[in-house]
């Protein structure tokens, strides 16, 4: 099994992606390392990624989960995944993709913008919320909130897996 930790920058992405893949001993990629350089100077320079930016990028993430998929190796990417057009791309890969989507609220993703160090500034938060489209209740996921302490997410995505019988 393959699961995409989504949801716009700041949510937590990564570090609930790694965390949920060191407890359950599966590989973990950082979608954010599958950028071209042309996409990271783009969003250094405060410019919002677009379709054709994102094309190149989410077929990198794709061809990891396909990797996987094929392999029979588990796997979690983190990927924001902003669309169900995006998703829809990454089940290409997998038809048994999974989504766990980060739900936080506004002012805490801001907050945590703010204090990190990351090619994805603050300032392109808005259009990261402009561009999401929430999963749908017919999309294979589960919708998480992602402010709780990091082992309260971990252990409600794990839950979750246990209910649809994958852990």
């Amino acid at each position: 099994m393959v699961i995409v930790v989504m949801g716009v920058a700041g949510c937590g992405k990564s570090h609930v992606g790694k965390a949920l893949a060191d407890a359950m001993d599966w590989d973990f990629q950082d979608g954010d390392d599958l950028h071209p350089a042309a996409n990271i100077e783009k969003m250094r320079a405060g410019e919002p990624l677009d379709d054709a930016d994102r094309g190149p990028w989410l077929d990198r993430v794709a061809d990891w989960i396909r990797r996987h998929h094929l392999d029979g190796r588990d796997g979690i990417v983190a990927c924001s995944a902003l669309t169900r057009r995006y998703r829809d791309r990454l089940r290409e890969a997998d038809d048994g993709l999974r989504f766990v989507f980060l739900d936080v609220p506004t002012q805490v993703l801001r907050r945590r913008l703010e204090r990190r160090q990351h090619f994805m500034p603050a300032r392109l938060l808005e259009s990261q919320l402009q561009t999401l489209e929430r999963p749908g209740a017919l999309e294979s996921g589960l919708t998480v909130a992602g402010d709780p302490p990091l082992a309260d997410v971990v252990e409600a995505v794990q839950s979750w897996l246990l209910r649809i019988g994958r852990h």
